[in-house]
């Protein structure tokens, strides 16, 4: 069926960059497939990620269905355009529906997106994995591709205002290598190598990153353990953050 929302979508985000003037450095896009499926599995750190992941596929020419929670499909607004893009919403009282769609998804071509940290992380570093993505890859017979996003945080994320003026923020998105899902290795063991390599993507991302805070009340948006003040991942967790 033709792709009568995606594109438009795509050229308006593109508008949107355009106008925001954002500075891309995007490393690895020739390793997302130019067909066949693929569960694409990224860091969370900003309300637009789903936008910079997908970006990151256009070079391949192919269009990445999100799997998101259902809230965002009840929404008036980014609800249609959601379910015309077919990305996948997941009740998380009764995942196995959201499963077996990606999971067909996959099995008719698709590439499918997951931040398998299933929330944002407020402080910024990797949160642990769960393992829906490598079982899905597993089932599907299809690999892995990580990705590791950085600076989306600056623009919007949570607990901090948008931030969608002309202030040339850069946006650093790293792609390694697909990973192949053994359908012999347990469901974890394939999870901690994907959560691993997009690890070592992140800290690529954020050693060539070109912007350092410029004192003490510009660096919320870096990571405790790097001289920031983002909190730190026991601070993120604590339940009166939440």
């Amino acid at each position: 069926m033709a792709e009568l929302v995606y594109p438009p979508v795509i050229g308006a985000a593109r508008t949107m960059f355009k106008a925001l003037d954002l500075r891309f450095d995007i490393q690895g896009a020739e390793h997302i497939p130019q067909r066949g499926g693929a569960v694409l599995v990224s860091n969370h750190i900003g309300y637009l990620d789903f936008v910079f992941c997908g970006l990151a596929a256009r070079p391949a020419k192919r269009l990445v269905r999100f799997m998101a929670k259902d809230s965002v499909f009840r929404h008036k607004v980014s609800g249609p355009l959601m379910r015309a893009m077919k990305h996948i919403p997941v009740d998380r009282a009764a995942g196995m529906e959201a499963y077996r769609h990606a999971l067909s998804a996959l099995r008719s071509g698709e590439i499918i997106g997951v931040f398998p940290e299933a929330t944002i992380s407020t402080s910024f570093t990797l949160k642990n994995f769960k393992s829906g993505a490598a079982r899905l890859a597993q089932e599907a017979g299809v690999p892995l591709v990580p990705m590791a996003l950085w600076g989306t945080q600056r623009l919007w994320t949570k607990g901090h205002k948008r931030n969608l003026g002309r202030n040339h923020i850069p946006v650093a998105i790293r792609v390694g290598e697909p990973i192949a899902a053994e359908a012999d290795e347990s469901a974890e063991t394939v999870t901690e190598r994907v959560r691993s390599r997009v690890q070592g993507l992140l800290e690529s991302a954020q050693r060539a990153y070109p912007v350092r805070a410029e004192g003490p009340g510009d660096s919320w948006w870096i990571p405790a353990h790097l001289g920031g003040t983002a909190p730190t991942p026991a601070q993120a967790s604590a339940p009166d953050r939440h």
